[in-house]
């Protein structure tokens, strides 16, 4: 009907055809524009995106992440009933999952475990603050000190074993110890707490990595004077203390350092500027537990994080402006509760396998920018919503 009365012309029907003809003969000619999907990230490390839409900014000043090594959903179980059916984790508002694979492997290590942590990026097991391709990325704690945060370790490892190890070296094998020692003098890091000495100090290449540090403003304490709980801890000056010549015992054998410490760290980080800290702390003994098979050994190590756990909420607390992140690289041990009473007594608990295992890994947030914890997501996103947390410009999205 349309074109027939337009086929007898008139000044107004020329035009309108003429200008129905120029629109169908552009919509033949432009392609349509496709929709694009975001790149595939999974070995993407965090980006600025300009153009993108930004997420809201997220002012926590201070960012405390406890990293259970080994701890699944068992260990956790377990260790709420030895408290009489009790965890710190219970105080956490947002609960969410992540997938630990590696780039590599269905079964991650702790080194590409923490490494996705540390740089926002999955890479290959072994791997130490690098990517796939094995080139060095910044890491959260590299750029925490680079905006002017305090910043700080502290492990019942060595502190060149792979968890901390990830979050300040760059080596392509975790296995290089003195290797990653020698990152301690090239990231000002505050304040690190853990074994480890005899990769400082009795080295293959006789450097004296204490004087050294010393040299560049540190204080350096360790297990051979006083104890942590005894030592004066400046903080006008950084500060470094050794519990071992190399790896801490485990808490049943006598170690007494993780909850003192865990208090002396914070005290400190606290009164050092303005601009707030990041702090990594890990519970590393859960995964040596588990490779042993050894029920109370797991145990106890669980009890002793979550004392930390506590310490670190207390202050949270009262400072009022720090986000706690608690997760873990992987379980180990594939540990199960297979018997016991309701209350949580007469647990029987079992293992099986001595190795890690690929189970989704709990994540515990609480504090400012808690909820971007939530739901199941790769493990390379909590690195990436940490960078995001220091600067909003780094974007991301929750299906990347």
């Amino acid at each position: 009907m349309l074109i027939r009365k337009l086929s007898q012309p008139s000044s107004f029907g020329v035009y309108l055809l003429a200008l129905l003809m120029l629109m169908i003969n552009m919509e033949g000619c432009t392609p349509k524009m496709q929709p694009t999907s975001p790149p595939p990230a999974t070995h993407s490390p965090p980006t600025k995106i300009e153009q993108q839409a930004p997420v809201e900014k997220v002012n926590a000043k201070n960012i405390i992440l406890l990293i259970g090594d080994g701890m699944g959903l068992a260990q956790i179980t377990g260790g709420m009933y030895l408290n009489k059916n009790n965890t710190a984790l219970e105080k956490f508002p947002v609960v969410g999952l992540h997938k630990s694979h590696s780039s590599d492997n269905l079964i991650t290590d702790s080194a590409s475990g923490a490494t996705a942590f540390s740089i926002g990026e999955k890479s290959f097991n072994g791997a130490i603050g690098v990517a796939p391709d094995g080139k060095p990325k910044e890491t959260i704690l590299e750029e925490a000190e680079k905006r002017g945060l305090a910043t700080g370790m502290l492990a019942t490892s060595s502190i060149v074993h792979a968890t901390p190890a990830a979050f300040i070296a760059h080596v392509p094998d975790r296995r290089q110890y003195e290797d990653i020692a020698l990152y301690f003098l090239r990231t000002p890091i505050d304040i690190f707490i853990g074994g480890g000495r005899s990769y400082f100090t009795r080295r293959e290449d006789g450097r004296d990595l204490y004087q050294e540090l010393q040299g560049k403003g540190y204080v350096i304490a360790d297990y051979l004077g006083q104890s942590i709980a005894q030592v004066d801890i400046s903080t006008d000056l950084n500060f470094a203390y050794f519990t071992a010549d190399k790896e801490p015992l485990p808490v049943l054998s006598g170690r007494d350092y993780f909850v003192p410490a865990t208090h002396k760290i914070l005290d400190y980080l606290s009164h050092r500027g303005d601009n707030g800290f990041f702090l990594m702390i890990e519970g590393s003994q859960i995964d040596w537990a588990g490779h042993d098979n050894k029920v109370s050994y797991v145990l106890n190590e669980m009890s002793d994080f979550s004392t930390a756990i506590s310490a670190c909420l207390d202050f949270a607390e009262k400072d009022g402006n720090t986000l706690i992140l608690i997760t873990a690289d992987h379980e180990t041990g594939g540990m199960a509760i297979e018997d016991g009473e309701s209350d949580g007594k007469n647990l029987q608990l079992d293992f099986s396998s001595t190795k890690h295992t690929a189970g989704v890994v709990p994540v515990f947030a609480k504090g400012p920018g808690e909820e971007l914890f939530k739901g199941i997501y790769e493990n390379y996103m909590i690195g990436r919503k940490l960078f995001h947390l220091l600067d909003e410009t780094y974007q991301f999205t929750s299906g990347d």
